[in-house]
């Protein structure tokens, strides 16, 4: 790896929090500080997290953001149910979205699956 901008992980993550932006972009205003802010800080905490830990010194350390970059993931999976329980996405976008984040999912697993077994 050159940079964390060559991982799939950290490209996919980065047109989601495009996606992201522009789907909350039609929730009621009356959501900007409530789903729409958790859903952006989450969606754009996944991308941030991956060059957070591959700009620190050691794998421990990217592994250790990369988990919370996980975590992140987990959290836009059930604030995109809410989204769609209160009617703020249709059932297609939230599919379209479950399935990116979901992706996003496997991808930082199996990365720091790789980094665990490289044991660097």
């Amino acid at each position: 790896m050159k940079t964390h901008k060559d991982l799939f992980v950290w490209q996919e993550s980065v047109d989601f929090v495009t996606d992201i932006y522009r789907e909350t972009s039609t929730f009621p205003k009356r959501e900007m500080y409530g789903i729409i802010q958790q859903l952006r800080k989450a969606a754009v905490s996944i991308r941030s997290n991956i060059s957070e830990g591959a700009g620190r010194n050691g794998v421990k350390q990217f592994r250790h953001f990369l988990f919370i970059a996980l975590g992140s993931n987990s959290e836009i999976e059930v604030q995109l149910i809410v989204a769609k329980n209160l009617g703020f996405l249709s059932q297609s976008v939230f599919e379209e979205l479950s399935e990116t984040n979901s992706r996003i999912g496997k991808m930082l697993t199996t990365l720091i699956k790789s980094l665990n077994s490289s044991n660097l």
